[in-house]
């Protein structure tokens, strides 16, 4: 026989969709919980956010816009924490939840774990103080700086806040100025204006 002759071999069949799917799948999911820290972008009523998630909890939430973009926010979770960071849509899917249930007023409290890996010494303290605000109402910076140890500390509690690695579920939104002024925040008064019109406490006597 020639080898011309040779008889042609039968097609490969198609792959299947479904299959190629579900490998996929398995292989991003593995991929995810092989990393230190899991993140995705998400568009909400106060803005772009970068949320960030490691085995311990939520670790990272940050404004693209204040933050340099999320690139610089992700750049710098890498150098400050690990390199090993990956989009995992899926692991951060119950934060994205409990967020959306909170702008759309069907959550009053986070129950997702922090990581407190970005906050230390006092401003770990000044933070943890902040979390214990309820829903609804408001302090101001003396009352956490006591709070957290420190009552002459108002100016170091102010700067602590400012560095809030995880607002919105670390509600430093809710922490005013002396008088009953609005105060700054780490996303700009605009948003802390927003997130306590969501909660229902922001009066005419709140101003800049």
């Amino acid at each position: 026989m020639s080898h011309d002759d040779e008889p042609t071999p039968p097609p490969r069949p198609a792959p299947d969709p479904d299959a190629v799917a579900a490998a996929s799948a398995r292989f991003v999911a593995a991929a995810a919980a092989d990393v230190d820290i899991a993140y995705d972008i998400l568009d909400t009523p106060v803005g772009q956010i970068v949320v960030a998630l490691s085995p311990r909890g939520l670790l990272r939430i940050a404004y693209t816009d204040w933050g340099g973009g999320s690139d610089a926010i992700l750049e710098d979770l890498a150098r400050r924490l690990s390199p090993r960071i990956l989009a995992a849509p899926s692991r951060l899917a119950p934060v994205e939840r409990e967020l959306d249930e909170y702008f759309s007023g069907r959550r009053q409290r986070f129950d997702v774990p922090v990581d407190w890996a970005l906050a230390v010494a006092f401003g770990r303290r000044v933070l943890e103080a902040t979390a214990a605000i309820p829903f609804g109402r408001t302090s101001t910076y003396g009352e956490i700086a006591a709070r957290a140890g420190n009552p002459k500390a108002a100016r170091a509690t102010g700067n602590a806040l400012g560095h809030n690695p995880v607002p919105i579920v670390v509600p430093c939104h809710r922490v005013l100025a002396a008088g009953g002024r609005l105060g700054g925040y780490t996303g700009g008064t605009d948003r802390k204006e927003l997130l306590l019109r969501i909660e229902g406490v922001l009066s005419p006597r709140l101003v800049p």
